[in-house]
């Protein structure tokens, strides 16, 4: 685990602000932050993860129910589709999907939606999240709502709290693409479709937020679920790295685990969520994980076993996150290969 003592802390929070205005002093997110509570991630999870959606397996009927809903939510808000596009989905084709292994895989569809940046609209920060499970096996329906239900609807959130900010005159200087893929559990598949197919120039792309699994907490912090592991974000840019430091502390206060963030960690989960898409594009990347537990991948990962005040402060961590990347000077730089 990382560790940053308050003299480290100093000295990144100097040297940030002495390099570039950050949107911190200008507008206090606090306010749009609080937006995003744990009952209406619960209202949310509890709809994406019912039964209903059937295990939300790629190119299925319960995962088009469950995009369906997604779009519903965002036009709810008043939160477009990207500018460019002609709807909310990104379609995919079946022979894109079964080109690598033969699944047999429908055609399925990422989910977009999009916010337009006041200042910078060509540069684009993307939040990502797949919408995507294993649907039902010998009878029995896998809901997925930690994987990744939890950042599925948790997207929806940081949009609505981005959305009402700019109603109220604080809108992003960035764009914002809100990416909900499809195809994760059979190999990437979503991202790796919009990263050989995007609708915005991956040079344009400031960084990927991606969001995998934040519902839960795993043996190693048995006694607090206020964690989560970072994962990435040193990987390629100095600066991103800072970013989630200061952005944590100054609103969230999670405790940030880097166990995983280590190349030889034997789990890779580096490479493992859709993230790995875009860094391995270039483009900085953050994935925020809460590690594996007893239901993963199992049919008892189920809305009820859901920690929805962690679920709620992850959520809002990343919305702080994707605020300051949004709104700074700069966009973060690559300075590691």
């Amino acid at each position: 685990m990382k560790k940053i003592s308050l003299l480290s802390l100093f000295t990144i929070l100097t040297l940030s602000c002495a390099s570039q205005k950050s949107s911190f002093a200008q507008v206090d997110p606090t306010k749009y932050m609080n937006t995003i509570t744990a009952d209406e991630l619960k209202t949310h999870l509890y709809i994406v993860a019912s039964d209903e959606m059937e295990g939300r397996e790629t190119g299925s009927a319960g995962q088009k129910k469950a995009g369906v809903y997604l779009i519903d939510q965002y036009k709810k808000n008043t939160i477009s589709f990207p500018t460019g596009a002609s709807d909310y989905y990104q379609k995919i084709p079946a022979a894109f999907l079964n080109a690598k292994r033969n699944e047999n895989l429908a055609d399925s569809e990422n989910v977009w939606a999009y916010i337009e940046g006041s200042e910078k609209p060509n540069e684009v920060l993307v939040i990502s999240a797949h919408y995507d499970h294993v649907g039902t096996k010998n009878g029995e329906i896998y809901n997925g709502a930690d994987d990744d239900g939890s950042g599925t609807v948790a997207l929806l959130e940081i949009a609505q709290a981005f959305q009402l900010a700019k109603k109220e005159g604080h809108g992003p200087k960035r764009s914002i693409l809100f990416l909900h893929v499809t195809g994760e559990e059979h190999g990437l598949h979503g991202s790796r479709y919009y990263s050989e197919n995007p609708l915005f120039p991956l040079a344009n792309t400031i960084t990927d937020i991606n969001i995998d699994m934040i519902g839960r907490r795993d043996e190693a912090h048995a006694a607090s679920n206020n964690y989560v592991y970072v994962i990435g974000a040193n990987r390629l840019s100095s600066d991103l790295d800072n970013i989630c430091t200061i952005a944590n502390a100054k609103y969230t206060q999670l405790n940030l685990d880097y166990k995983y963030n280590d190349p030889k960690d034997p789990n890779h989960f580096y490479e493992r969520s859709d993230h790995y898409n875009f860094a391995k594009n270039g483009v900085p990347s953050v994935f925020l994980f809460n590690g594996v537990h007893a239901d993963y991948h199992k049919p008892t990962d189920s809305p009820d076993k859901i920690e929805y005040d962690a679920l709620a402060k992850r959520a809002q961590f990343a919305f702080v996150t994707a605020w300051e990347l949004a709104n700074r000077e700069n966009r973060p730089v690559v300075d590691k290969k």
